[in-house]
């Protein structure tokens, strides 16, 4: 069954997001699409865009178009109450009071990978060609793509050791320690959990997957909307185009507004270059806000005009891997950052590359294991890494001497 095509709207708090997301979804369902909409934002809106009551199954609210508030506490039942209920029977062992275990036990920013754990669900479901996600603000859904990620790179290589030595020393572990050891059931829902936010992760990185930026024409929101740009990109999402939302209209302008409407334009032409290649749509303020299907969608023809704002994603994708005779390049999608501003090192089959404040560890194709890193570049808004066969040396070892070989290498 192939997989849906699946559409995520993020932005700074504020900017319209959910106004957008709701509008896109609308339109979708207008144009014969089976469309629905959730959201991964805790205070989430959809219901207030709608004007329709919401629940936790899917609703729906038009022809073709469904919207769904997702019911955290069951998907927490279903992904992570066995391991709530072994942590709380440590801390009870510790003596730390059953409410304050309860909270210390709560899966951190649960809400919304539970929200996640539904996307899957609803995306596997068959029942949908389109989903439409109403993301939390940027902070958080950056934080929130990477943890499949993270999660998979504990899961591949320290989990199983841990597992392996809790099967084997359990009951030693359990008299010294003081406390009960993890049973079997723990652990299975654990990797449960590993395996269903990793589908998500192939999901929402495959190619019937984007991200769309909601900006407004500010100078504050237009460098975090740059920002998430790169880091979408640096963990693999294709981000397919911008709205830039509550422009100022120039006719009839008053003194007010017209100084507005220029100081706007400044930023929407920085914006235009910062997602150059990108279409940058606008969305105008108009007198009434739009509530309900119809004025939703009505917004959204405005906004796209002749584009298909539902075109899948076109290109490779923001990681790439071209192998040649003797030697290859990795290519990886960094815009709007220099080569200053990315720090690159190697460790055994992984690539270790840092923008800012953000890491990603890239386990390389088994053959690159052998090549050594020859040099690296940013170009045209994309880091590209050359890797080489590393040359055969016969070092000399000297009497009660033994050679060793570098475990990783750094690049500058």
């Amino acid at each position: 069954m192939p997989d849906p095509r699946v559409l995520l709207l993020t932005g700074k708090g504020g900017v319209g997001k959910s106004t957008l997301a709701a509008g896109t979804a609308a339109l979708a369902a207008q144009r014969g699409l089976r469309t629905l909409v959730l959201s991964t934002d805790a205070a989430h809106s959809l219901a207030d865009a709608y004007g329709v009551p919401v629940t936790a199954e899917p609703t729906a609210v038009a022809d073709g178009l469904w919207v769904q508030q997702v019911d955290a506490q069951l998907r927490f039942e279903q992904s992570w109450a066995e391991v709530q209920r072994y942590l709380l029977s440590v801390l009870d062992v510790v003596g730390v009071d059953r409410v304050a275990a309860e909270e210390l036990t709560v899966l951190p920013g649960a809400e919304e990978v539970l929200a996640l754990l539904e996307l899957h669900h609803q995306a596997r479901s068959g029942r949908w060609d389109l989903l439409v996600v109403d993301c939390a603000p940027t902070a958080e859904t950056l934080r929130l793509l990477a943890l499949p990620e993270a999660l998979g790179w504990y899961m591949q290589r320290i989990f199983p050791t841990q597992r392996t030595l809790l099967r084997a020393f359990k009951p030693v572990l359990g008299r010294a320690a003081g406390v009960p050891m993890p049973g079997e059931s723990v652990l299975d829902a654990i990797e449960r959990l590993h395996a269903d936010l990793r589908d998500v992760r192939d999901l929402l990185t495959g190619p019937t997957a984007s991200v769309r930026v909601v900006l407004t024409p500010e100078r504050v929101v237009l460098a975090e909307a740059r920002r998430s740009y790169t880091m979408l990109s640096l963990f693999g999402y294709r981000v397919d185009g911008a709205v830039a939302n509550r422009v100022f209209p120039a006719a009839g302008a008053d003194p007010w507004r017209a100084g507005w409407v220029e100081a706007q334009r400044e930023v929407l032409a920085e914006a235009a270059a910062s997602f150059e290649g990108l279409p940058l749509w606008r969305s105008e303020y108009r007198t009434a806000e739009p509530v309900g299907p119809h004025a939703l969608a009505a917004l959204a023809a405005e906004v796209y005009g002749a584009d298909d704002p539902l075109a899948p994603p076109s290109g490779s994708g923001p990681y790439t891997v071209e192998l040649g005779e003797r030697r290859a390049e990795v290519g990886l999608a960094l815009p709007l950052v220099a080569r200053k501003d990315v720090a690159l090192a190697r460790n055994g089959d992984e690539l270790v590359v840092t923008v800012g404040s953000y890491r990603r560890l890239l386990t390389l194709p088994a053959g690159l294991a052998r090549m050594r890193i020859a040099g690296a570049r940013v170009e045209d808004g994309r880091l590209r890494v050359r890797f080489e066969e590393r040359p055969v040396e016969r070092p000399v070892e000297r009497p009660g001497e033994r050679s060793a070989e570098r475990s990783g290498e750094r690049v500058t």
